[in-house]
């Protein structure tokens, strides 16, 4: 399955590092025992073939009209969304946390998004808050959004719960769930490591509170548009 082998992927070029004993800190406050970098797949040729693949997959499989352009969030985004619109020969388009300061100020750069069916590409879902932004941004400049494809998801309650009140599907090629059994197959986590995961992905803010409460906060923070947008 898509899902596996993509998350045994992610896992074989070093994308994913568990460490529930020195947990990363995201900027919004919440502390996390995995750490997934998907653009750590962009050195490797056959992992980004099988994102651009999957994501095309999805594409082909959903009922309803073709989109008409593909966007990325910037800027993980962008690299997969490239690859994808290049393989559907489409036009494409790249969105901004937030509108440039300078020059023409413009939050959605590339293509014009106006009157047409759009599909959002973003890496990495968390909260989700960076791709509904995003999605927003496109369908007020006149876009058709027909949904958003990320490659990862850590399905947490609160993007499960973001997505589900918003009008665009979620398609993520591979989860925290299926990267969990992946890495179980192939024994690679110590005593307890899996456990400590488990529970963090059903309370991440109670678990958050007892890593603060043990002073062991990694010194690692993922300085991503989405955890900036949580964090506001």
């Amino acid at each position: 399955m898509l899902a596996d082998d993509l998350a045994d992927d992610l896992l074989d070029i070093g994308a994913v590092t568990f460490s529930p004993d020195d947990p990363f800190e995201w900027s919004s406050g919440l502390r996390s025992p995995v750490y997934c970098d998907n653009r750590r797949t962009l050195a490797h040729p056959q992992v980004r073939r099988r994102v651009a693949d999957g994501f095309a997959n999805v594409l082909k499989q959903r009922d309803g009209q073709a989109p008409t352009l593909v966007a990325g969030t910037a800027t993980a985004g962008i690299p997969h969304a490239t690859l994808l619109a290049t393989r559907l020969a489409l036009p494409l388009c790249y969105v901004r946390a937030d509108a440039k300061d300078h020059g023409a100020e413009n939050r959605i750069e590339g293509a014009d998004p106006g009157g047409a069916r759009v599909v959002l590409v973003e890496d990495l879902i968390s909260t989700g808050q960076s791709a509904l932004s995003a999605a927003r941004a496109l369908q007020a400049a006149g876009a058709d959004v027909l949904g958003v494809l990320a490659i990862f998801s850590y399905q947490l309650a609160a993007a499960e719960d973001a997505f589900a009140e918003a009008p665009w599907p979620l398609h993520t090629l591979t989860n925290f769930s299926t990267l969990l059994d992946v890495a179980a197959d192939e024994d690679l986590f110590a005593d307890g490591q899996l456990q400590s995961l488990r529970r963090w992905h059903r309370d991440p803010e109670g678990w958050s509170a007892e890593a603060r409460g043990r002073g062991n906060a990694g010194a690692w923070e993922r300085e991503r548009e989405e955890e900036t947008l949580e964090a506001a």
